[in-house]
């Protein structure tokens, strides 16, 4: 499979590429996956912006488009939303939105201005990330708001219970991989979420909030099963880097059995609003 940067354009050998191809068949039970963890929580943030009927919505890296359907059905007729990705083949169509295919890196943002822009597990991947996030908030209304949500991945044991040991020292094993090794090679970094608020600040924003979440998923719940989604998407470095067939065959079997419960990643959600005119 070929390997793109975040720029969307195949990358050379040595230079950043994204994890996680959304060419690849593995991604649509990634976006199903991540929905399920992530939409409740998402959704509950952005309601508490406030009113958001005509509203002007950018839906920034929208994958599998839920949240960029949510955000349709709020704004109403008289608002906008636009929902963006690098690859946005699986952002079905839907009354209420249009679909752009946007390089993050590369292209401008999309003209607003927008009173609410949101962006979900994107910037920790892509190595340009705080300028990107200046141009974001430049995007803003007065008064907007940009909403920035990340995992903080960087703290690998996630193992509450495990059927025995050795179950739970392979998926240690894989976590610290995967960040340490794969993620961290293809541009990612799994601390950005501990410096949005900070980043927000510097580009001008006010009224900076940050809430952290997280809970726990037995096996066989979204937030075990999206390990064997991203499993499948690097398995060719997961072997590289050591890992048997067999090995990463049990990780299957693990992921799905109810004895293993993990604890999700931090979820860092940042909100700051661009200062209202006069401020």
């Amino acid at each position: 499979m070929t390997a793109y940067t975040q720029s969307g354009v195949p990358s050379r050998p040595g230079e950043p590429s994204y994890s996680f191809d959304n060419d690849d068949p593995e991604v649509v039970e990634r976006f199903r996956f991540l929905a399920g963890m992530l939409d409740e929580g998402t959704i509950q943030r952005l309601s508490g912006l406030g009113e958001l009927t005509a509203s002007r919505c950018l839906e920034v890296g929208a994958g599998g488009g839920s949240i960029a359907r949510w955000m349709a059905d709020q704004v109403g007729p008289a608002g906008r939303v636009l929902a963006t990705d690098l690859n946005p083949r699986h952002i079905a169509a839907y009354p209420g939105y249009t679909v752009l295919a946007h390089d993050l890196v590369r292209d401008p943002i999309p003209e607003g201005p927008w009173d609410v822009i949101h962006a979900r597990l994107v910037l920790m991947h892509i190595p340009e990330r705080r300028e990107i996030l200046r141009r974001l908030a430049s995007a803003l209304a007065p008064g907007g708001a940009l909403v920035i949500e990340d995992f903080h991945s960087a703290l690998t044991n996630l193992v509450l219970a495990a059927p025995d040991p050795e179950s739970g020292a392979l998926f240690t094993a894989f976590q610290s991989t995967m960040v340490e090794q794969i993620l961290r090679a293809n541009g990612t970094d799994p601390s950005w979420a501990t410096q949005i608020h900070a980043a927000m600040l510097d580009a001008g924003l006010v009224d900076v909030d940050t809430l952290i979440s997280s809970r726990s998923w037995p096996g066989g719940t979204p937030g075990a099963l999206l390990n064997g989604a991203n499993i499948q998407q690097v398995r060719g470095e997961l072997v590289a880097a050591g890992f048997t067939d067999a090995q990463l065959d049990s990780l299957h079997r693990l992921i799905a059995d109810p004895r293993l419960v993990l604890r999700g990643n931090l979820v860092y959600s940042t909100v700051g609003r661009r200062p209202k005119a006069g401020a």
